[in-house]
């Protein structure tokens, strides 16, 4: 029994509305739907149900003393005298049916409480079989009553039997609910317009987009989260550039001795150790470029939308003129919004490192079903165990033991690769590959 609580409860959270808007909403709407529902049930029971049955009661009495005076004196002088009376005194329209029986259909009326109300006033002033309908005449009703020799039917106008007026009641109920939830769905919408900005503003910022024309608005806690937010924005746009600043302060510093040392052996005579040298030098300044492409990001690239296949087409090229067979794959009309320079870089790291370590390479894009695409790039290569496929993605980290060595790597190919898809709003996951070796998962936003 004790499940059963929290498996409702649970249900109940499910139900629930997922956005900021439509919450905000229902702390409005649910509490005035509930006092209007309440109000109104206490107006009907208290007060329309109580109106109700006293004039039902007292449009029973009327005929009740109509019967009983006819039933007195059968005659047609009694009746006339009694057809008159009713019709001036009380608004009741009298007229005997001889021969005739009550309807053996019943109408009931939508509103059940009605016909319990007249059904119950009756029952209790009126001895002899009845029959009434409240549908069949919209401004009257059809009372009929078996008596010697036939039938009396007794039309009585509408509001002396029932509180005609309840309707005008709900209505103004309904419209003031309706007045009320407009106006709350106005302010709410215009509090959580601010929060949506600062959200795609954050969201923006995060792939490395433009977020200029943002400035705080809203309510005051609004506008002190989107204040922190551009000073934190500003904080880590000077760090960037302080750090990309001095990684290229560094690189050209390092460029110019590398460049001396390159013009000294190039004097020299041709022999080994020369040669050797040579591989040396150019090795660090392999480094030297992948250490100020790790820093830099490609951050200040707009997007573009490409059409993915002749973008993956082209970046493999480098990885089929280094000797690898590279298969791909891609719908020729699939585009997506990308900074194209970063993402070239990003899949060619990824793509010659499966060159590097496999025979065979795939690559291939699709739409993902939860939205945006998604880019696999296979290998055939001895893959990676699976407990170390984060550590793969650490700076300047070599998994030698699982894949051969690289002797121009310096650690930072997949690192590179994961911070541009992370700038993109998307990630890069390691899996294993129908080829047997690895597969690299790139996810990008719609």
């Amino acid at each position: 029994m004790a499940r059963r609580p929290r498996v409702i409860g649970r249900w109940i959270k499910r139900q629930m509305p997922k956005t900021l808007f439509g919450r905000s909403l229902l702390i409005i709407v649910l509490p005035v739907a509930i006092m209007q529902i309440a109000v109104t049930y206490v107006f009907f029971n208290a007060h329309w149900e109580t109106v109700t049955s006293r004039l039902s009661e007292g449009l029973a009495g009327d005929v009740a003393w109509a019967v009983e005076s006819y039933q007195d004196d059968p005659s047609p002088a009694s009746f006339a005298r009694i057809s008159k009376r009713a019709e001036d005194s009380m608004g009741l329209s009298v007229a005997l049916q001889p021969g005739r029986a009550l309807p053996d259909r019943t109408h009931h009326a939508l509103f059940v409480p009605i016909d319990q109300s007249m059904q119950q006033a009756l029952s209790q002033r009126l001895d002899q079989p009845f029959w009434f309908d409240t549908t069949r005449y919209p401004a009257y009703v059809d009372i009929r009553v078996a008596v010697r020799g036939g039938v009396m039917r007794i039309l009585a106008p509408r509001d002396r039997a029932f509180a005609t007026q309840g309707h005008i009641f709900v209505l103004w109920m309904t419209v003031a609910t309706v007045l009320l939830t407009a106006i709350a769905i106005l302010f709410i919408r215009n509090q959580v317009k601010a929060i949506e900005r600062l959200a795609n503003a954050a969201e923006a910022f995060g792939r490395g987009g433009d977020v200029v024309a943002f400035k705080p608005q809203g309510a005051r806690e609004v506008r002190r989260a989107a204040s922190a937010f551009l000073d934190m924005r500003g904080r880590i746009q000077r760090h960037i550039d302080q750090r990309t600043t001095l990684l290229a302060s560094v690189s050209h510093d390092l460029r110019t001795p590398l460049t001396r040392l390159k013009l000294a052996l190039a004097l020299n005579e041709p022999s080994k150790r020369n040669e050797a040298m040579k591989a040396d030098l150019a090795e660090m300044e392999h480094m030297i470029d992948e250490y100020l492409a790790f820093a830099r990001g490609e951050g200040g690239e707009a997007a573009e939308t490409v059409h993915l296949r002749a973008l993956l087409e082209q970046v493999s090229e480098g990885a089929l003129r280094a000797g690898a067979q590279v298969a791909v794959a891609a719908d020729p009309e699939l585009t997506a919004s990308v900074r194209p320079n970063a993402l070239k870089r990003a899949l060619s790291n990824l793509i010659m490192n499966a060159a590097v370590h496999g025979e065979h390479v795939e690559v291939a894009a699709q739409v993902r079903a939860q939205g945006g695409v998604e880019i696999f790039v296979d290998d055939d290569g001895p893959g990676i165990p699976e407990d170390r496929y984060e550590e793969a993605f650490k700076a300047f980290g070599r998994l030698d033991e699982a894949r051969n060595q690289n002797s121009k790597g310096v650690g930072l190919g997949l690192a590179i690769a994961r911070d541009v898809a992370r700038g993109h709003g998307g990630d890069i996951t390691l899996s294993r590959s129908p080829l047997g070796g690895l597969r690299a998962a790139v996810r990008l936003p719609g």
